[in-house]
């Protein structure tokens, strides 16, 4: 099954709200992993400079010509990300989701994948959706989605550096 908007709500993904409207609190603080997808009719415009915050005195923008070859055509999906309990138990998606969008506001990040979802310009109309899912699974799932989508496209989403893999794999 290819990996869009459609297969991520028929798999139990929900809430497919843009970044700007996201009303943090309706997020749930429970693992799972979440998608950025873009809207209906979006088109790619690169931002000179990125509005991600900066991670470790690493500048996160990246030139016209490195998005252009990242960017997936006709992909819904930009990136796949995963939200687990953290060591205190008190992460989740709310608060990985959360982060994700105070990186984009320019606050220094935990973590640098996704960072070029930062550099779109309208990135706050990019949907997110969420699903919640036991801490057992969140690997499998994540490097699931991720090698679905290069099975069909021949790369990662859009915004993923790094493939994930279930240890053993």
């Amino acid at each position: 099954m290819p990996v869009n908007r459609q297969s991520l709500k028929e798999d139990g993904f929900t809430g497919f709200r843009p970044l700007a409207d996201l009303d943090i609190n309706r997020i749930p603080q429970r693992p799972g992993i979440f998608a950025v997808l873009q809207p209906e009719g979006f088109r790619p415009q690169f931002l000179a400079k990125s509005t991600a915050g900066i991670f470790k005195k690493k500048d996160p923008t990246l030139k016209p010509e490195a998005l252009k070859a990242k960017w997936v055509d006709g992909a819904d999906v930009l990136y796949v990300g995963k939200a687990g309990p953290g060591s205190k138990g008190n992460r989740g998606l709310r608060r990985q989701i959360q982060e994700f969008v105070d990186f984009g506001a320019g606050k220094p990040p935990g973590h640098w994948d996704g960072r070029l979802v930062w550099q779109l310009a309208a990135a706050g109309s990019l949907i997110v959706a969420w699903k919640e899912l036991p801490v057992g699974q969140l690997n499998a799932a994540e490097a699931g989605y991720h090698a679905v989508f290069v099975n069909e496209y021949g790369q990662l989403p859009f915004a993923n550096l790094l493939q994930s893999r279930v240890k053993g794999s």
